[in-house]
């Protein structure tokens, strides 16, 4: 925030010093002053400041009393104490009660501005640090948005041609199939990739706590808040505020939510002033939102206020010729993570992995992919590594007969089985037949019609 923005305020019960600092500061700050302690902590109640001036003897409240109060309630607001003597004792029980300075009242013009630009850095910084911690833990970004598929190169094509408006964005799609990586997308090519990116999951907070969550709340709005909280519109601000699974949201919490963003100001729990806000919303349901409108279950106008530039995620069945490039992504990553010496996944598994339905869609891909990276102590992954469910995918086909079903069962078996005697053959064919105690004629018969012909001879040479 530029100084220009930030707010003083000064509290000294000597109107001559309230002057002085006044005309020091007022060039580059919006300066508030009041003559007590008592006057300072109701000024806040209807103010933001970002930091006092604040004298050690006031009439009434002491200054240390205020000093107290303010980093017990707003725990960003900076304070600088003021003393008409130089005591190393007062300095020091100044510091320790939180305070940012301390400074006597024969100060250096041009060293108190200094001294105010360094508090208000400061709290910048604070501000900064608190709202990374509060985003979302898990910052590495999944990278779901690749691969051939027309329907990933349209999202592609769409993002940048809108990442820029402020246009509220609503990403529809199943649970897994990378609404949040598709928000960070907008969000990084928006122009405000620098600013923060919130991101809330509504599903994920007890009900009771999502107005708080989401607005903040000020010091005894409820049983539990011990001090001020910012919420998430304010830890957003000049970023993106992204809300995942809208369609869970409380009805009476939809409301409130259209008049904010109508508005462009929220309202903490328990408080009575505007606070403005600034930032772009992207929200994302897995609900079927005009169903629930029709069902009273979701604000009409709140889903027409949201609706303004739809864009679908697929679920990965349908853009399952990504699934090779997405596999290879995840494999890359993890055998790194693990640092395992993992060349490759063999073609065959991968085309078992395209004959699977995928309900948890890439979420679901990337665990089994870290799985059989984790466990694996092969150069390659192959369709004998698979869990049984991926395997039979295709046998619960409703068009396949149960005489299919059987076949490719027994092949899947023997497949396997075949897959494990040439492992411990060291890839040798020869030897692998001399093992299963079959003739070196039938076991390449049996190679060729399992299509293992290629496989033996990519992993015999890796």
């Amino acid at each position: 925030m530029s100084r220009a923005g930030k707010t003083i305020l000064i509290c000294d019960d000597d109107q001559g010093m309230r002057d002085t600092l006044t005309a020091i500061l007022r060039r580059d700050y919006r300066v508030l002053t009041v003559s007590s302690g008592e006057a300072a902590l109701a000024l806040l109640k209807s103010e933001d400041v970002d930091l006092i001036l604040l004298d050690v003897r006031l009439p009434g409240i002491s200054g240390f009393d205020v000093l107290r109060i303010v980093k017990e309630n707003y725990s960003l607001i900076e304070c600088i104490m003021i003393s008409a003597i130089n005591e190393v004792e007062t300095a020091v029980q100044a510091m320790k009660h939180g305070a940012y300075h301390y400074i006597t009242k024969d100060f250096d013009y041009d060293e108190l501005r200094s001294l105010v630009r360094n508090a208000c850095e400061r709290q910048d910084l604070n501000r900064q640090v608190i709202t990374l911690s509060a985003q979302v833990a898990e910052q590495s970004e999944r990278e779901f948005l690749i691969g051939p598929s027309k329907q990933i190169r349209d999202i592609v094509d769409l993002v940048q041609r809108v990442a820029k408006l402020s246009a509220t964005v609503l990403i529809l799609g199943e649970s897994g199939t990378g609404k949040e990586l598709l928000a960070r997308l907008l969000h990084r090519e928006s122009g405000r990739g620098e600013a923060p990116f919130i991101a809330v999951n509504l599903s994920a907070i007890p009900h009771e706590l999502v107005e708080s969550t989401l607005f903040g709340h000020e010091r005894g709005a409820f049983t539990g808040a011990h001090k001020q909280q910012l919420g998430k519109f304010e830890l957003a601000a000049g970023g993106t505020l992204f809300l995942d699974e809208i369609g869970d949201l409380r009805f009476e919490l939809q409301a409130k939510l259209l008049r904010s963003i109508q508005e462009g100001e929220i309202e903490r729990v328990g408080g009575s002033k505007p606070i403005k806000t600034d930032f772009r919303l992207i929200v994302a349901t897995n609900v079927d939102l005009e169903k629930a409108v029709k069902e009273g279950r979701f604000r009409e106008d709140l889903y027409y206020r949201i609706n303004v530039i739809p864009i679908r995620m697929p679920p990965l069945r349908d853009r399952i010729e990504d699934l090779p490039e997405l596999a290879r992504l995840f494999l890359d990553r993890y055998k790194g993570k693990f640092r395992k010496p993992i060349k490759g996944i063999a073609d065959s598994a991968l085309r078992i992995l395209a004959s699977y339905w995928w309900p948890g869609n890439i979420r679901e891909l990337e665990n089994l992919i870290e799985r059989l990276v984790a466990v694996s102590d092969k150069e390659w992954i192959t369709d004998e590594d698979l869990p049984l469910e991926y395997h039979f995918a295709k046998l619960d086909a409703a068009s396949t007969t149960n005489e299919t079903r059987f076949q490719e069962a027994c092949d899947t078996f023997e497949r396997n089985f075949i897959l494990r005697a040439l492992e411990k053959s060291d890839w040798n064919v020869t030897a692998t037949a001399r093992y299963l105690g079959v003739p070196l004629s039938t076991l390449k018969h049996k190679m060729a019609r399992l299509d293992l012909r290629d496989l033996a001879k990519k992993l015999r040479g890796a």
